[in-house]
């Protein structure tokens, strides 16, 4: 048996960020992990883009919030930048052009936005197909996240300020009595006084576990691949986006990152890419890209959850005491972790909120459980 303030399931980019700011704080934390390696499933699968333009509203603010985090880690944080430039463009064909206008409305009068016709969007991505494309968003404050720099960062967080991490400990029951949790994992019975359910795509199952509220989530898949570059590739390649998410190429590493942005419902599992999302993919780039795919280097896939608004779920639960909601992030889990780490911590803590998440425009209200009652 061993006992902690707090035990903190699922040790992805959720979970790691959280659980080091708490032992940060002064709690004795547990990280638990059902995998062998910490982040094995969504976080160590994602393609991370920090791009304030993409996704909701409460997104947006999230990563708006979360900016200064990345560009000014903590001092010791990582020995790499978190942030690389990185143009995203966001293509719309002459069909789309409503979801483009609607954007660019939404986004306003931001200096780093400006939306390009034909001839320019081809002059900075000129794999775009000649007649494709209507015209194009272009965000300026993109940036290639780190992920793994960001993720360890973190770890090492926690293990510095005497936490934790204990890895395969798939949590098979859990109890409460005498406001104690008992967590029986697959790695020994661990007892803490607040449970944060962090579990990605097995955050309802743990929910169930708990008797706490059914959040509804959906895990979705995403597959992506690697195919060889064009030499013609140069290091300020943009990042091209389908306004309206039916498909995404990214450099990466001199090759090219695809995919067909599939949001595939799927139970919680070691997802693992399909046929028909592949050939799909390709046949998406393909029409929209001077490409021919005749090799795919290599396949994966991975889930993204969601509840039914799209956003982020961070609240105690409102039917058992202790056992605090930090799910559904989608696929913004890594560009909003710092904003979104820093909001649950101060929750759990019992503290109110940095004005800096409020400055951000980040509501309370948008990320509470009740909302989704």
């Amino acid at each position: 048996m061993q006992r902690f303030d707090i035990a903190v399931v699922g040790a992805g980019i959720a979970g790691a960020s959280v659980a080091a700011r708490l032992a940060r704080a002064g709690k004795h934390v547990a990280l638990l992990d059902m995998e062998s390696q910490a982040g094995y499933h969504t976080t160590g699968r994602s393609a991370a883009i920090f791009a304030p333009s993409y996704g909701p509203a409460v997104i947006r603010a999230l990563a708006r919030a979360s900016q200064s985090f990345f560009e000014t880690p903590p001092e010791g944080f990582s020995e790499t930048p978190l942030l690389s430039p990185r143009l995203i463009m966001m293509l719309a064909r002459a069909d789309q052009q409503a979801a483009l206008d609607g954007l660019s409305a939404q986004l306003g009068d931001d200096p780093t936005i400006s939306v390009v016709d034909e001839p320019a969007l081809r002059a900075i991505n000129p794999l775009v197909r000649a007649g494709y494309a209507n015209g194009a968003l272009l965000d300026r404050a993109g940036q290639d996240i780190d992920v793994n720099a960001l993720h360890r960062g973190f770890l090492r967080q926690l293990t510095a300020a005497s936490g934790t991490i204990l890895l395969n400990a798939e949590v098979h029951t859990m109890t409460r009595q005498q406001s104690i949790w008992t967590l029986n994992t697959k790695a020994g019975e661990v007892e803490a006084e607040i449970v944060v359910n962090a579990a990605g795509a097995w955050a309802d199952k743990l929910g169930q576990m708990a008797q706490a509220e059914h959040i509804r989530l959906l895990p979705k898949r995403r597959t992506a691949m690697m195919i060889t570059a064009p030499r013609e590739l140069t290091p300020d390649f943009p990042m091209t986006i389908d306004i309206e998410e039916q498909f995404y190429l990214k450099p990466e590493t001199g090759r090219l990152l695809i995919s067909p942005a599939d949001e595939t419902l799927s139970y919680p599992c070691d997802a693992q890419p399909e046929e028909l999302d592949i050939a799909i993919c390709v046949d998406r780039i393909e029409k929209a890209f001077d490409l021919s795919v005749r090799r795919i280097e290599s396949k994966w896939a991975g889930l993204r959850s969601f509840v039914a608004d799209g956003t982020p779920v961070a609240g105690f639960s409102q039917r058992v005491d202790g056992f605090y909601w930090l799910a559904g992030q989608g696929g913004y889990g890594i560009q909003t972790a710092p904003a979104l780490s820093a909001y649950a911590a101060c929750e759990i803590l019992g503290e109110a909120p940095a004005a800096e998440l409020a400055l951000a425009g980040v509501d309370p209200k948008d990320l509470m459980v009740t909302r989704l009652s």
